[in-house]
Protein backbone atom coordinates (compact mmCIF):
# COMPACT_ATOMS: atom_id res chain seq x y z
CA UNK A 1 0.00 0.00 0.00
CA UNK A 2 1.33 3.74 -0.85
CA UNK A 3 0.33 6.65 0.87
CA UNK A 4 0.07 9.42 -1.60
CA UNK A 5 0.58 13.41 -0.47
CA UNK A 6 1.09 16.31 -1.28
CA UNK A 7 4.55 17.30 -2.29
CA UNK A 8 3.42 20.83 -1.79
CA UNK A 9 2.34 20.70 1.67
CA UNK A 10 2.17 17.00 2.70
CA UNK A 11 -0.99 16.33 3.08
CA UNK A 12 -2.21 13.03 2.88
CA UNK A 13 -4.58 12.73 -0.01
CA UNK A 14 -5.47 9.11 -0.28
CA UNK A 15 -4.06 4.99 0.06
CA UNK A 16 -3.38 3.21 -3.10
CA UNK A 17 -2.72 -0.41 -3.62
CA UNK A 18 0.10 0.16 -6.56
CA UNK A 19 0.40 -3.40 -8.36
CA UNK A 20 4.08 -3.58 -10.02
CA UNK A 21 7.27 -2.14 -9.53
CA UNK A 22 6.90 0.41 -11.98
CA UNK A 23 6.32 4.41 -11.27
CA UNK A 24 3.02 5.68 -10.12
CA UNK A 25 1.94 6.62 -13.60
CA UNK A 26 -1.69 6.45 -12.91
CA UNK A 27 -4.12 5.65 -10.54
CA UNK A 28 -6.97 3.69 -10.99
CA UNK A 29 -9.57 4.57 -8.82
CA UNK A 30 -10.92 1.29 -7.92
CA UNK A 31 -7.34 0.50 -5.75
CA UNK A 32 -8.09 3.86 -3.97
CA UNK A 33 -8.44 2.06 -0.63
CA UNK A 34 -9.25 5.45 1.73
CA UNK A 35 -9.51 9.19 0.48
CA UNK A 36 -7.72 11.37 3.73
CA UNK A 37 -9.34 14.70 2.46
CA UNK A 38 -11.88 15.68 0.60
CA UNK A 39 -11.98 15.17 -3.12
CA UNK A 40 -11.45 18.68 -4.91
CA UNK A 41 -12.39 18.25 -8.42
CA UNK A 42 -12.42 20.97 -10.58
CA UNK A 43 -12.58 21.10 -14.65
CA UNK A 44 -11.35 17.30 -14.19
CA UNK A 45 -8.36 17.59 -12.04
CA UNK A 46 -7.61 16.33 -8.93
CA UNK A 47 -6.28 19.07 -6.20
CA UNK A 48 -5.14 19.45 -2.83
CA UNK A 49 -6.84 21.73 -0.38
CA UNK A 50 -3.59 23.89 -1.01
CA UNK A 51 -4.48 24.03 -4.70
CA UNK A 52 -1.96 22.09 -6.72
CA UNK A 53 -3.08 19.92 -9.31
CA UNK A 54 -2.34 16.32 -8.55
CA UNK A 55 -3.47 14.35 -12.01
CA UNK A 56 -6.04 14.55 -14.45
CA UNK A 57 -9.15 12.59 -13.95
CA UNK A 58 -9.71 10.33 -17.18
CA UNK A 59 -12.70 8.19 -16.21
CA UNK A 60 -11.20 4.83 -14.54
CA UNK A 61 -8.48 6.52 -13.66
CA UNK A 62 -5.92 9.54 -12.69
CA UNK A 63 -3.53 10.52 -14.80
CA UNK A 64 -0.67 11.60 -11.86
CA UNK A 65 1.25 15.13 -12.27
CA UNK A 66 4.72 13.04 -10.94
CA UNK A 67 5.95 16.30 -9.52
CA UNK A 68 2.65 17.37 -7.17
CA UNK A 69 3.02 14.52 -5.15
CA UNK A 70 5.03 11.40 -3.44
CA UNK A 71 4.66 8.69 -1.69
CA UNK A 72 6.04 6.32 0.91
CA UNK A 73 4.70 2.69 1.35
CA UNK A 74 5.59 -0.77 -0.21
CA UNK A 75 4.39 -1.72 -3.92
CA UNK A 76 2.75 -5.09 -4.62
CA UNK A 77 4.31 -7.78 -7.00
CA UNK A 78 2.38 -9.11 -9.42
Amino acid sequence: MLVIRCAACKNKLWKYDKIGQGEVLRCHKDRIIQFYSEKIIENDKFKCSCGKTIGIDKGTYIKMDLKAFVYTGTKRNK
